[in-house]
């Protein structure tokens, strides 16, 4: 599955750059519940991609895949709500914002072709 290698890239680089955003918000502002929030969903798009390499089926992928994406949905929310409290700055949040765009596309994408939906979203 080479495009999941992509977004498997992606996720990791994403994964060291949220454990920085992380650090900065509980050092700068002091907030940790949302940091951690964040931390734990921006991480786990990764987790779930590194897990699906092992996946025992290709239910088991798809799954694994469908977990990332919806990690990559809440974290997405995060950074939102981070930034329209003032916690994120807005250089760091649209960087982040588009780096998680990037990877929420790259996995519909995938989904799509392994459960056999075109564009369209019919089913082949």
């Amino acid at each position: 599955m080479d495009g999941s290698n992509v977004v498997k890239d992606k996720a990791e680089r994403f994964a060291i750059r949220i454990v920085k955003c992380s650090r900065y918000i509980k050092d700068r502002h002091h907030e940790y519940s949302l940091a951690d929030q964040l931390l734990r969903s921006g991480m786990s798009i990764g987790a779930n991609l590194s897990e699906a390499e092992f996946a025992q089926s290709k239910a088991d992928f798809i799954t694994k895949l469908s977990i990332a994406l919806k990690e990559a949905a809440e974290t997405k929310f995060w950074l939102k709500q981070l930034h329209e409290t003032d916690l994120l700055e807005n250089k760091i949040y649209y960087s982040l914002s588009t780096d998680v765009k990037a990877i929420t596309s790259l996995l519909v994408s995938i989904l799509r072709k392994l459960k056999g939906i075109d564009d369209n979203g019919e089913r082949h």
